[in-house]
């Protein structure tokens, strides 16, 4: 059997060190970056494989090299296993992320210059949902939306308010900064109303989806996309889901549209994380991030921070620190080192540019799957706070630094034996 990290020590002793204190790093400090996940060891020996030796441009039966048999069936594994896991007509799992799954998707469906419907970056979208420094505002008519100034929630009227302007032909649904559940049948029933495709972004809640804790895109959107990291605790790459019509638009949009030759170490990877998806366990877990999320936000707000909508319904909750007279650039760094991690992020309407922002994106897929629970997020809020009162206060760093590595010695996600 193949031993990669053996034969890495014996070849290239400086590599294997940095690896080696990568994962003290995770395995003793607190992982509350939203958007990252400790994916599971048979995940990570199948991106470590033999199959990152073979190209294999096209898809299963139709390939431009020899030697594929093998692999197909490895490519379709993973197709049939995201279609039964999500309910989904077609999958294609060739997208290398989730930036260039959009991409794919926006090629099969739009013409450049198309008006698109889609979340602000400064209001919880993402970069891909028509940000002008990225290409799909670059190359699509955007219209922006956002949360409601008071609630800090999507207003799904004047979003329909806004599409009837717009007319758009794609409207987006799906954010990277929206602690709330989305409504994917008012979305649809707005793209109805003004003829437009509705294409849903749900990189940050797959996992959620699959596990039971979030209404699912699926029944109502036309094309879903996703990355398989995050929630869904898989290699770090993405995905698209959609209607059996777009199929061979949306396949032809990856390749050769988009992409060249598939990395087929990633796929192994991604089939091995929607099977783990599909057991029930995953289940009791995906509820449990929310149970964590609900009760970390709750702690917070108990100890001063402003929860922005007041609160959480997936993994994730942002944090605004401007009752702490901090800003998020400040925090992230102060957290770094008590042994914390976590991000900056603008809140919506963020009068701070946006590398400083004025707060945090906290998420807790990382701790849940290394077993923490409600007791753990109570401690974490007040070891935060701590923090943050005492930013420039090295005592305080070190102290809460020694409290976050016992605790993570009770919760260790890997073995560094």
């Amino acid at each position: 059997m193949l031993d990669p990290m053996a034969a890495l020590s014996e070849s290239d002793p400086q590599t294997t060190d940095i690896l080696a204190r990568e994962l003290n790093r995770q395995n003793t400090t607190i992982q509350l970056i939203a958007s990252e996940n400790f994916t599971s060891p048979a995940v990570m020996a199948a991106q470590g494989s033999v199959l990152t030796n073979k190209y294999s441009e096209g898809y299963p039966g139709k390939r431009y090299y020899g030697g594929n048999l093998i692999i197909d069936e490895v490519e379709e594994l993973a197709r049939v296993r995201a279609c039964a896991l999500f309910g989904a007509d077609h999958a294609n799992v060739q997208p290398h992320s989730g930036a260039n799954a959009n991409m794919g998707a926006f090629l099969a469906l739009l013409d450049p210059g198309d008006v698109v419907l889609g979340m602000r970056l400064d209001q919880g979208g993402h970069l891909t949902h028509g940000s002008p420094v990225n290409f799909s505002g670059q190359l699509y008519d955007f219209v922006g939306y956002g949360v409601d100034a008071e609630t800090e929630t999507l207003d799904y009227e004047e979003i329909a308010r806004i599409a009837r302007e717009a007319k758009p032909k794609l409207i987006i649904s799906g954010a990277t900064a929206y602690p709330r559940q989305i409504d994917f049948s008012a979305f649809r029933a707005i793209a109805d109303e003004v003829g437009a495709l509705l294409m849903a972004d749900v990189a940050h809640t797959a996992g959620l989806i699959a596990g039971g804790a979030h209404p699912s895109p699926v029944p109502h959107a036309d094309v879903v996309t996703f990355t398989t990291h995050k929630t869904l605790r898989g290699p770090r790459a993405g995905t698209i889901l959609c209607r059996e019509q777009y199929a061979s638009a949306i396949d032809k949009a990856i390749f050769p549209g988009l992409q060249g030759g598939p990395l087929m170490h990633a796929v192994a990877g991604k089939a091995v994380a929607f099977h783990e998806a599909a057991q029930p366990e995953f289940r009791v877990y995906a509820a449990q991030i929310v149970k964590n999320a609900v009760a970390l936000a709750d702690g917070l707000s108990a100890e001063g921070f402003r929860i922005v909508s007041g609160g959480t319904e997936n993994h994730m909750m942002m944090v605004d620190l401007r009752p702490f007279s901090v800003t998020g650039k400040v925090a992230q760094e102060a957290l770094d080192g008590a042994g914390i991690t976590c991000n900056k992020n603008a809140i919506p309407n963020d009068p701070e540019k946006p590398f400083v922002t004025s707060g945090l994106r906290l998420g807790t897929a990382s701790v849940t799957t290394a077993g923490m629970k409600e007791p753990e997020m109570a401690k974490i809020a007040a070891m935060i706070a701590q923090v943050l009162r005492a930013v420039d206060d090295e005592s305080v760093a070190t102290k809460v630094r020694d409290e976050a590595k016992q605790i993570c010695s009770k919760f260790v996600p890997y073995s560094s034996s």
